[in-house]
């Protein structure tokens, strides 16, 4: 009777779990959806704009509208403890906004039909890869090491070339890119679905109400990256 009390026990937690689960997952797709749209949106006002655009890259205001996404990325990933969830949230749309402002360059450099296909081609690519992550059983965590020492790399080498401007070391970062975002699409899907079972399981409330923004926030700047290396790929130059 003990054993029988017991597995329901578990199993009941289980199914608690499960539908946090799958809640904390809608949540992360919905405010990365979000975000991609406030991206979206400001990057084509911005970009269908010549005069916009010479202001802003005809200028030396393009290294700060460059560098800004990465360094709010970095004050994000230092100040998140100390925010409230709404704060967190309103800084996810505001580097969501400076993003589109950064990458508002694509719609003056390419036709709206390629950015249009290339953002096709990326949604189903990361969806795929995603759903690889959530559903399979194998552990990608192993992958995680070998990434991040591969992005840092893609990043030096990315702010080397724009200096040197070399047409063959760009095509280089761009097939790297794609593999490199490629996997940790499925590798952050995992592990942003491992942390919240192992968190849930804890009670942690206040992690669980920050993670989903943190969650949303490390898929969205895969989905962003890869979009812009198969740009460079798929994408008919104005």
């Amino acid at each position: 009777m003990a054993e029988y009390q017991t597995i329901r026990t578990v199993g009941a937690q289980t199914a608690v779990i499960d539908q946090g689960l799958r809640a904390h997952m809608n949540k992360v797709y919905g405010l990365m959806s979000v975000g991609m749209l406030l991206t979206a949106g400001v990057a084509w006002s911005v970009g269908t704009n010549p005069a916009m655009i010479a202001a802003i890259f005809g200028t030396p205001l393009k290294w700060v509208v460059m560098f800004a996404p990465l360094a709010m990325v970095f004050a994000f990933g230092a100040l998140i403890n100390r925010m409230s969830v709404a704060a967190a949230q309103l800084f996810f749309y505001a580097y969501a906004a400076m993003m589109g402002l950064s990458l508002s360059f694509i719609f003056a450099a390419y036709t709206q039909t390629s950015i249009a296909q290339t953002f096709l081609v990326t949604s189903i690519s990361f969806a795929g890869l995603s759903l690889y992550g959530y559903t399979t059983k194998r552990d990608l965590s192993g992958m995680g090491t070998f990434l991040m020492m591969g992005l840092i790399g893609l990043i030096v080498a990315s702010i080397v070339n724009i200096f040197l401007a070399s047409s063959a070391l760009g095509f280089a970062i761009s097939v790297i890119g794609v593999l490199i975002f490629a996997g940790l699409t499925a590798y952050d899907t995992q592990s942003i679905k491992s942390e919240y079972v192992a968190h849930a399981q804890q009670g942690d409330s206040d992690w669980l109400g920050k993670s989903a923004i943190m969650g949303a926030l490390r898929l969205y700047m895969d989905f962003i990256n890869m979009f812009m290396f198969l740009l460079h790929f798929l994408g008919n130059r104005e």
